[in-house]
Parts: C-alpha cells; structure tokens; sequence
C-alpha cells in the first residue's frame, strides 16, 4: 500500500461486544507515535505519525462490554475511507455465530479492503474478518481459545494456531493478532508498517513493550470446544481426565466405551479433532504446565508421574506442542508465578 502525505488515518471499531482495553489501548498507542518520543528526548511534542478515530455505526454513547460508555468520533459510513482499520476483540463465547449480528461492520470492513485499507484483528476480532469471508482461503491466528472455533466454522481458513501474529491477504494488508496482550504485538506492527520502524522501536521503549517471540502456544489450556456432545466419547474424555497417566489409555477408553481401538479413533476424532492419544498427550502436557510453575520436581519425574516411561520423548513432545523446553516453560511461568504468590496477603506479611 502506498503511504499517503501527512498522518496516517486509522478507525478503531466500537460495538457493544468489545471491551475498552484493547480498544482505548490501540488509540493511545496511535496518538503516542512520533508525538511522546519528541516529549522525552527533547522536551517538545513530536508530528503526530497516525490519527486515529473510534468509529461504530451509529453515533451517540455507545455501553460496550463490562459496563464502559463509549463516544465514538465517528460513524462508519460517514468517514473518508481509513488507511488502516482496527478490529477490538470481541467478548462472545467461542462457539457463539456472528451472524447476523454485524451486517453494517462487515459491509464497511469489506469496502474498505476493497478500496486499499490495510485491516486488522486483535485476539477474537478476527472471527469478524472470517464472518465477512476476507480470510477464505487465507492463513489467520485468533486468541487460542478461539482457535478451534475458527477452524470448524471456517474450513476454508487456514488457523495457525501457534502464531500470536500473521499478516495474510493481497498486500498482507490482512494482520492478525492471538489472544490476551499481543494486541501490542499487533500496535507495535501496524505503526512499523505504515510510520518506520523507528516509530515502532520508539513506542515499544516507551511502553516497555516485549514481543511474543514465542507465540501463543506457551498460554494455551485445552479449550473447552473440545468437549463434545458424543456421549461415549464424553465419557472417554472424562476417564482420561483422572486416568491420563494410566498406560495403554486408548485401549483403556475402548473398553469403556465397548468400541475396538479402531472405531474409537474414528469415532473420537469426528467429535473432538483428535484422536484419542493426541487427547491424553494434551491432558498430559496441560498437567505438566501446572507441575512446572508450581513444583520444583525434575522433568524426569515429572514424565514419569504423568505416564511416559521415557523423559527424552516427554520433553520432545512438550517442546513440539508448547513451542519452549519444559525448563524454558518452569523459567518463564514458574518465576512469573512466584512474582504473584508475593502479591498474596501472607507473603506481604512475612516481609514485614
């Protein structure tokens, strides 16, 4: 996309299932580029880089998510053609239908790609992308609890559910951010793409902003779009939650549920997505997150308490699914956990 003279224009979407923190949180951001790094270093404010604006389809106060009342700057239909649009998260549960629920978005969103915007998700905004079909065909990342959701109601779209960021589309003018945080991922991102990198640079200095260097996998849970309303399955499921250290699992589940092994897998798989080892390596792996953040057990034993007789293969396994080394996972959420427990009324006591 061409850089037009002056600012960048950039809409950030305002409807009733988003919350303010990404929203209000973008527009910072924006107004922040170019202007506070010349406040910092030089005592004056910088040129403004990007102008942005919240915009819904009707104007007037507008109750979003969590009981915020948002103004917005503008009405869709009424504004010049942004070059950058911005998608908050939207606060439904994954398996929730969009449809018809955001006609007028979905029409502005499509002309505006149409016409050169660059447009971006953050977190479970991009099922809105998906809803007005600009992601067929493309790949996309959303929140990792969303994920599946993505999948299974949009075939057409490849999820890359490991990516906290991706760029799809004609001109990669099709940006995406994962769950949680990475909206700053995503900030960070668009200023690079349409004021510099050192605009980029600049504001993650200020913000003290870290980048997802490791994706999302690293905070995932096994999402809840996993259960199913297969009774036998379900019932698997439920074994395996207490039982996943058991050893032959799957065998354990045919018994259960009166299957042999092969109809089993088949008839997990259609209802999960998963065949049923791949179910208990999960349960495995999410139990193994807990037991390195809260113990200081050897990963040894850690793979022998949660049924693999051979640690190498455990440690493989998890790098694969979590993206870090069970030791690079204990540092980094481990030590965030111990910052936490300090903030509890007793350790608060115990220095003093």
């Amino acid at each position: 996309m061409r850089q037009p003279p002056g600012p960048v224009t950039a809409a950030i979407l305002a409807f009733p299932e988003a919350t303010a923190s990404v929203m209000y949180g973008l527009n910072d951001l924006f107004h922040s580029a170019g202007r506070d790094w010349g406040m910092i270093v030089g005592g004056a404010p910088g040129p403004a880089l990007v102008v942005p604006r919240i915009a819904a389809v009707r104007e007037g106060p507008l109750r979003i998510a969590n009981g915020v009342t948002v103004v917005p700057d503008a009405v869709l239909e009424d504004m010049p053609v942004p070059d950058l649009v911005c998608i908050p998260e939207i606060l439904v549960a994954p398996m929730d239908s969009l449809a018809g629920r955001f006609d007028r978005e979905i029409d502005w969103l499509r002309a505006c790609y149409r016409q050169g915007s660059i447009v971006a998700a953050a977190c479970s905004g991009a099922l809105l992308l998906a809803e007005a079909g600009l992601l067929d065909g493309e790949d996309a990342t959303t929140h990792w609890a969303y994920c599946d959701a993505l999948a299974a109601r949009f075939p057409a779209v490849r999820v890359q559910r490991q990516r906290s960021l991706v760029a799809a589309g004609e001109g990669q003018r099709l940006i995406m951010a994962g769950g949680g945080s990475s909206w700053l991922d995503l900030g960070l991102f668009l200023v690079a793409r349409v004021a510099g990198v050192d605009a980029a640079m600049q504001l993650a200095r200020i913000y003290l902003i870290d980048w997802h260097h490791v994706g999302q996998q690293p905070f995932a849970r096994l999402s809840a779009s996993r259960q199913t309303e297969d009774a036998l399955v379900a019932k698997c499921q439920v074994w395996a939650a207490t039982h996943y250290h058991a050893p032959a699992p799957v065998a354990a589940m045919a018994r259960i549920a009166g299957l042999s092994e092969r109809s089993l897998v088949r008839r997990f798989q259609k209802a999960t997505g998963m065949t049923p080892i791949q179910y208990v390596h999960t349960i495995r792996i999410e139990e193994a997150k807990q037991m390195l953040e809260a113990t200081q057990d050897p990963v040894e034993a850690i793979a022998q308490d949660l049924g693999y007789e051979d640690a190498s293969f455990f440690i493989r396994l998890f790098k694969r699914s979590v993206r870090l080394t069970p030791s690079q996972y204990r540092r980094k959420f481990g030590r965030l956990r111990e910052v936490l427990r300090s903030a509890q009324p007793a350790a608060i006591e115990q220095g003093d």
